[in-house]
Order: structure tokens, then sequence, then C-alpha cells
């Protein structure tokens, strides 16, 4: 069957060209006899819009851009993204928007992909995977006014709209419950001192151990950089300080500390105990499975998409705060006991 024109679907159905434009762009504003009839005719003959024309008539691509301002192997390697582009993709599917993914290689090669990224004019806008204190992307992003919403707090938030979890509160909460087990010597894994959710979590190590009265012990604080690898290596560091416990500031970096632990003949929990931040899927898989700080990684994914939409379809549309809460998820890697 050859593919159908607007004008001839609107023949078919008996109805005017104008009337099958608003059943497809806005099918509330039609009756719903001419809707009926309409949507008959396209499903008996398959009829698909021509996307070409939809764009250049409203303006619109229906696509969004995904930048995560981290390497291509990071990416994979992270547990954490897997579930963040999950929820990102599932907001555009179930809100009829494609999804284009920008990757890089490298650092050097980073910069070509954002400038592919921004200057292609084929985006309705951006979705941005906060990662770094001094972001290139904020200042091309407001020069060129495009739409953007950030998963993490960036660093300018006058001028811009993110969807995060309140970060400090949640680590203030794993180092709090180690606090009440009896733990006295805390270690942290600390992210990357770089990246505002590196700087929040290890805030809320500090705070948890002020209030109760504690020194800050340099020595017990090792700044990772939210891979197994780091954990792990972070772990081995720590060591020989002979903690007790240790908050990893995400799950893939206790993944990495638990290994070490093990490597060198101790155990989770009769050793050291575990903290870890994320709540990821392998977090209750793993042994022994993992307390945790649970953020609601999918849900952020998809209130960004559904953020940037409605600011897309709202004007003026001032930036955007959406802050959700953390919550402790206990299970085995930390002693049940007082000690």
């Amino acid at each position: 069957m050859k593919k159908l024109t607007l004008e001839e679907v609107a023949k078919l159905a008996g109805v005017s060209r104008a009337t099958v434009s608003r059943v497809i762009n806005n099918p509330a504003s039609v009756s719903p006899d001419f809707r009926s009839r309409v949507q008959k005719v396209i499903d008996e003959t398959g009829y698909r819009p021509n996307l070409a024309a939809r764009t250049l008539a409203s303006r619109r691509s229906q696509t969004i851009g995904l930048i995560i301002p981290s390497v291509t192997q990071s990416v994979f390697g992270d547990p954490y993204f897997a579930v963040l582009i999950e929820g990102i993709s599932r907001a555009c599917n179930l809100h009829d928007f494609t999804l284009a993914l920008f990757l890089f290689h490298s650092e050097d090669e980073s910069h070509r992909v954002y400038e592919r990224a921004l200057s292609t004019g084929l985006l309705d806008g951006l979705i941005v995977a906060a990662d770094k204190i001094i972001d290139p992307l904020i200042p091309q992003l407001i020069a060129r006014q495009i739409l953007a919403v950030y998963v993490g707090r960036p660093p300018d938030v006058s001028q811009t709209s993110y969807v995060d979890v309140d970060n400090i509160s949640g680590s203030f909460l794993a180092v709090s419950h180690l606090l009440r087990l009896g733990y006295q010597r805390i270690a942290t894994i600390s992210g990357p001192q770089d990246s505002a959710v590196g700087i929040d979590r290890r805030a809320g190590y500090v705070k948890a151990l002020k209030q109760r009265g504690r020194e800050i012990d340099e020595s017990l604080v090792v700044e990772g950089d939210f891979c197994r690898d780091g954990g792990y290596t972070a772990m081995r560091q720590l060591l020989s300080q002979e903690p007790d416990a240790v908050f990893a500031a995400s799950d893939t970096m206790a993944f990495g500390a638990i290994q070490a632990i093990r490597e060198a003949g101790l155990k989770v929990p009769d050793d050291i105990a575990i903290v870890g931040f994320d709540d990821l899927p392998l977090a209750a898989q793993c042994d022994p499975p993992l307390t945790t700080i649970r953020q609601p990684v999918r849900r952020n994914g998809m209130l960004a998409v559904e953020t940037l939409i409605e600011m897309l379809e709202t004007a003026p549309h001032p930036p955007r705060h959406i802050v959700l809460p953390t919550e402790l998820i206990i299970r085995s890697s930390c002693g049940a006991l007082t000690r």
C-alpha cells in the first residue's frame, strides 16, 4: 500500500484535513464522532504522520537529548546509570518523545559531543546528569537558550532546573545509623570533591559525627570516584587505619570496598560494617545484603523528563528545583546489635 497523505486520510474519513491534523496533534479538541472516524481510517490503513512536516509545523521535534558527562566506560560500568537511563527512557516513551543519547569515549572528545548536542537544532531540550562543580555546559545552555533539566544539583542553580535528592540528609542518616549501633572508627569513601553530590555526601558524614561530639579523623576520609575500582582502592588504603565501619558514598563503591575487605581476610560486618548510598538492585543481592540509603534513581530520571516537558509547554518557565527525600534501608552489612 502506498503511503497516504493527510488529505487522503481526510477524504476516506469524510472530514477536513484540519480535523485529521487535530486528531493527530490534539485529539481532545475534536468531537468523539470525528475522532473515531479518523482513528478508524488510521488503524485500517496504517497511516503514519510525516514527522518532518509535523516538526516544521509545530517547531517541535519530540526529541530529548541526554548528556552524561562521563566517559562511556564509566557510564556502562556503573549500574546507577542503567537505572537512571531506564527511568528517562520510560518517561520519554510514555510521553511519545524520542531519546537521543550523547556519549564520549575520552575527555578530549567531550567538547565535540557537547557542541553536536547543542547545535543540532533537532532537540526540544536536554537532560544532563550533573557531574562537575565547574560545568562548561551551563553557560552554553543559557547563552543558546536551550531548555535543560539536570539530574543532580548543578553548580549554578539560579538559572538552571534540576531534580535531586537531599544528599546531606541521606548521608547523615547512614552515619547516624552506624553511630547508634556503637561503631567508633567510622570511615568514609567519599565521592569526588569536584562534584556537588560528592561534597554533600561528605558534609552529611561530618555533620553526623559532629552532632555526636566526635572529632573528624582525616585519616578515615578517603576520596573515591563512584566506581567499583575506586571503592576497592580507597578501602585498601583505609584498612591500615583499622576502621570498624565505613560509609561509602555510593553502592558501587561499597561493592568494591567489600571485595577489598574480603581479600584482606576480614568479614563484613563482623570486622567492618558497610553502608552504601543509592539502593541499586544489586544492593539486596550482594553478600552480605547491603545496608544503604535509598534514593529514587529511576523516579529522578522520570521526573527530569516530566519537568522538561512541562517547561516546553509553559512560558515563561523559571528554573524549577525538585529535591526528593531519601530513606535508610537496613540489611545485614551492619551488625544488628549495639556494641
